[in-house]
């Protein structure tokens, strides 16, 4: 059932015999089960009454749909009545057999969004209408699952092979303008004369003027079978290579080859069947969580629930114009917010606006931006030295070193330049913010604006609230972050906030591991296999050994009981080895940047062994994958156990958010919580309790991992938040 009991069509016949079936389930008019049940009750009351000549179908408060209603998968992913759970129910039994079947042509008229089951509505019917900027698309394989509702049958048959399998298995949409070219749509026209435009095709097709088209049997766009297999051939090479751990890519190609060699009618069955098996697989089930855990990280008890309206935000200023801070002022420019990028000298200056120009510009080379907008967004930067122009600014960011004498001063200096009301954000990564505004006394208004590298790039914005920091602050962050497109998740202070917290064990676990025998580039391999970006090595390389020492630093200071220390990073570094930016890690670097591994390694690895006067250990020497994922990823998990203990995070689903946002955890696992829960806390608690009595400290299960395991409870369900940092 959909969680949305209010969802319905409702039909109007007009004096032209039209009769008129609209979708109305706000906020998309997604599909409950509701809105299907009535869309076929009112189709079949228009077949059967006689002053019906033709059909319309449209969504209410210009929204086609937005598809199937995803609330209903986490419910019992089904309908309720019998006959709703059947295979093939709303594909085959009312869009095939009713709707494109019908004695009476029917048109859909698409206005905003038409996508998923939307769409596949739409392409039941004999003709599509559309406005110019509607978005058409299948997005379904965001969700581990694949069209259901018969759109990897109709949309190859309507716009090619190629272009269906584009649309698909990238979940990429089209505008009603590009669908008009690729025969998706039969026609574009305004938004005030979508409906009646609509309602004259439905009549003309009725009177043998235009088309009267059944999709699922059109084969004037389908590839001769040689040619249509050797496509299909090539997108399954291409989906074991971009998603190697996913299946349903690869089943949505099997069911589109089933419609083209053995008949839309066979291939809508296996779809249906296909449909149903996706729906329960743990890859659905993780994505699902993702997309409504995203919706949820802004949702803050005690903050967002209190009729808090967001201030309106006129002028940025930010300080630093190094690479995060020219990051951060590229993507608030994006968003047409005005930006003041201030630095202590012209040289440094230039060379932030630089940053930002090089930004755009490789957008304008992508064909993303025109040249046009170009010289209209670097409009909104303006330079300054001095805290002259700070007087009308609403919100600061500070994006200058990890230094926190600097940090102290400059915030001293901007509780006198920036007005009362104006925020004073800090983008420190690991410094606590109750330190950085020490020396003022503007404590409630002072909040961490985290952002990753490349932030113009990254999508994850970590705001961080002290005890002092006002909720009016927070819900201003909050809107700034989704306007300027960012998915943003309140924490609590400490050191390392959520993210960088959460992983710091990561690299540390990857160097005991190496130190006690295991291969350097196996457990980069392994990591990589499992999902990441990349493995903790290369991570290492990238982000470069001075931040890899200055962060590890706090948390050798902040948490010496279970910090492991290995010498080898500095080791190297000693020997100006300091990551790719000196072409030699982990890895070595030619020009093009591609990594190799490095014998060498080998003396830096014994010599850190040494130091840290451990042995080799043969199991470890001949670790198999499943152990290797299991003990860097456990200690990651147990850190996120104490994050949320002390409630620095407000719920697991925002910790989830934060590790595949943050660090690139795969989404198909459901974050750092959710993969844990999958495996049982049980099982992780006695992993850790058994390395850390071979090993040490550092594996050693925290109080909540042991009280969950000890009553078999999840990880993620609520928290006791007694001891709220928020």
């Amino acid at each position: 059932m959909g969680s949305n009991a209010k969802g319905r069509t409702v039909m109007e016949v007009g004096a032209d015999g039209v009769a008129l079936i609209t979708i109305i389930n706000p906020p998309v008019n997604s599909l409950s089960f509701d809105v299907l049940r009535s869309l076929k009750d009112n189709y079949e009351q228009a077949l059967r009454r006689d002053d019906v000549r033709a059909i319309v179908v449209t969504g209410a408060k210009g929204k086609f749909s937005g598809g199937f209603d995803i609330s209903a998968f986490k419910g019992s992913r089904g309908g309720n009545e019998e006959g709703e759970q059947r295979p093939g129910y709303v594909s085959i039994e009312i869009l095939s057999d009713i709707v494109e079947a019908s004695k009476k042509p029917s048109v859909a008229a698409i206005d905003g969004l038409a996508l998923g089951g939307g769409l596949e509505i739409a392409m039941a019917c004999h003709a599509r209408i559309s406005t110019p900027t509607a978005q058409l698309g299948l997005p379904e394989l965001q969700l581990g699952i694949i069209p259901g509702f018969g759109g990897t049958q109709r949309l190859p048959r309507l716009v090619g092979l190629s272009k269906a399998l584009e649309m698909i298995l990238m979940s990429k949409p089209v505008k009603g303008e590009e669908a008009n070219s690729l025969g998706l749509v039969d026609a574009v026209v305004s938004p005030d004369e979508l409906v009646n435009t609509a309602r004259r095709w439905a009549l003309d097709i009725l009177n043998y003027r235009r088309p009267w088209v059944a999709s699922l049997y059109k084969t004037d766009k389908i590839e001769p079978l040689g040619e249509a297999r050797e496509i299909l051939q090539f997108a399954r090479v291409q989906a074991r290579k971009q998603a190697p751990n996913l299946k349903h890519p690869l089943v949505c190609i099997d069911v589109i080859e089933e419609g083209i060699v053995s008949g839309p009618r066979a291939g809508l069955l296996k779809e249906a069947e296909a449909f149903k098996v996706l729906m329960a697989s743990d890859t659905s089930k993780s994505l699902v969580h993702i997309f409504f855990a995203q919706r949820g990280t802004s949702k803050v008890p005690g903050v967002t629930d209190i009729g808090l309206v967001p201030r309106r935000v006129n002028k940025v200023a930010i300080l630093g114009g190094g690479l995060m801070g020219s990051g951060i002022a590229t993507a608030l420019i994006l968003s047409n917010y005005p930006v003041i990028l201030k630095e202590v000298n012209d040289k440094f200056l230039q060379a932030g606006i630089g940053r930002v120009r090089a930004n755009l510009q490789s957008r304008v080379k992508k064909g993303k931006m025109t040249q046009e907008k170009f010289e209209k967004t670097i409009s909104l930067l303006k330079g300054a030295l001095d805290y002259e122009s700070f007087k009308d600014v609403d919100i600061v960011i500070e994006a200058v070193i990890e230094n926190v004498s600097l940090k102290q001063q400059i915030f001293s200096d901007l509780e006198k330049y920036c007005p009362p009301h104006c925020i004073l954000a800090s983008n420190t990564s690991t410094i606590d913010l109750n330190l950085i505004g020490e020396k003022t006394k503007s404590q409630d208004r002072i909040a961490g604006a985290h952002f990753f590298s490349p932030a113009h790039i990254m999508p994850l914005l970590e705001i961080v609230r002290t005890k002092q920091t006002s909720p009016q602050v927070i819900v201003d962050l909050l809107d700034l972050g989704k306007k300027i497109k960012k998915t943003p998740v309140v924490v609590g202070n400490c050191t390392g906030f959520a993210v960088n917290r959460m992983f710091f064990p990561y690299t540390q676990a990857a160097l005991l591991l190496v130190e006690r025998g295991t291969d350097l580039y196996q457990i980069d391999r392994t990591i990589t296999k499992f999902g990441m970006p990349m493995g903790p090595f290369r991570l290492a390389d990238l982000v470069g050994f001075g931040v890899a020492i200055a962060t590890g630093t706090q948390f050798v200071q902040n948490f010496p009981e279970r910090t492991y220390i290995s010498m080898l990073i500095p080791l190297m570094q000693e020997d100006k080895r300091a990551g790719e930016s000196t072409r030699k890690g982990f890895y070595v670097y030619d020009d093009r940047r591609k990594a190799k591994p490095d014998p060498e390694l080998k003396k830096y690895i014994e010599k850190s062994r040494s130091i840290s006067g451990v042995t080799i250990d043969p199991k470890l020497v001949k670790l198999p994958e499943k152990d290797i994922v299991e003990m860097i990823f456990f200690p990651v998990v147990n850190e996120a156990c104490r994050v949320l203990a002390e409630g620095i995070a407000v719920k697991a689903s925002d910790l989830d958010i934060a590790a595949v946002m943050g660090m690139g955890f795969p989404p198909y696992r459901g974050g750092i919580m959710f993969w844990a829960d999958s495996l049982g806390s049980k099982y992780i608690y006695s992993r850790l309790e058994e390395w850390s009595n071979l090993y040490g400290e550092f594996f050693k299960p925290c109080a909540y991992l042991a009280e969950r395991a000890a009553k078999g409870a999840p990880l993620s369900s609520p928290v006791d938040q007694a001891k709220s940092r928020l």
